[in-house]
């Protein structure tokens, strides 16, 4: 299947749908109104192993990337990443996102790039930045958790903020171009917050796909930021 490239960061804001929070019973409807004015689509992929709960395989995300004609970025919260890689690599991601604390992380992170993609790695809520050191001349994507993943809807930690700090100061060392992504209770006061920290990717979930006018809710978010 083809693919959409995840852009490369531009000193703007970067808005990212979460479509675990969309109406999947309507998703192309669910998702219209972010087509024209989000950066890319985020799938998240829970096992039940490394998260407590279960979510999407490889056809969801291929069918996102059609409905939503955007890039897709499919954030595995599996135990074992490196067994998926491929098959959403296949179904039209991007962008793979994989978490330092999962086994293998470093050769699944190997394989997204000899695959020609995007990689991005994820720190939990109490893995320190360090953590993403060793990686940092193969990434595209940084993430901090500011939940603890495996649910929508939870709320933002500001103690995470440090830790977005600390990792905009790797990036800066790298002298690479490599997104800050935070994700979790994102909404219209605490994307100021992350972007402040030094954030310029935001996921935003159910603040979103909640919203009386979704689309009006991201033009606006974009202006204020």
């Amino acid at each position: 299947m083809s693919r959409l490239p995840i852009p490369l960061p531009s000193g703007a804001p970067a808005l990212v749908p979460s479509v675990l929070s969309a109406d999947f019973t309507r998703l192309k409807a669910s998702l219209a109104p972010v087509r024209r004015l989000a950066d890319w689509v985020q799938v998240d992929v829970m096992d039940g192993r490394f998260v407590p709960n279960l979510s999407f395989g490889p056809y969801i995300a291929g069918a996102v990337a059609a409905a939503s004609g955007l890039p897709v970025d499919a954030h595995l919260m599996v135990e074992e990443p490196l067994k998926f890689v491929d098959a959403f690599a296949a179904a039209g991601a991007g962008l793979i996102t994989v978490h330092a604390e999962a086994r293998g992380a470093a050769r699944a992170v190997e394989r997204v790039k000899k695959l020609g993609l995007r990689a991005g790695l994820a720190l939990r809520p109490r893995t320190p930045a360090s953590r993403l050191a060793p990686f940092m001349g193969l990434l595209d994507v940084a993430l901090v958790m500011t939940v603890e993943p495996g649910f929508g809807g939870q709320a933002f930690l500001p103690e995470m903020m440090p830790k977005v700090f600390k990792v905009r100061e790797l990036i800066a060392r790298s002298g690479r171009k490599v997104w800050l992504q935070v994700d979790g209770g994102i909404n219209a006061e605490t994307a100021v917050t992350a972007v402040a920290a030094g954030a310029d990717s935001l996921v935003i979930g159910s603040a979103l796909f909640k919203a009386a006018d979704p689309a009006v809710f991201l033009r606006t978010l974009r202006k204020r930021l």
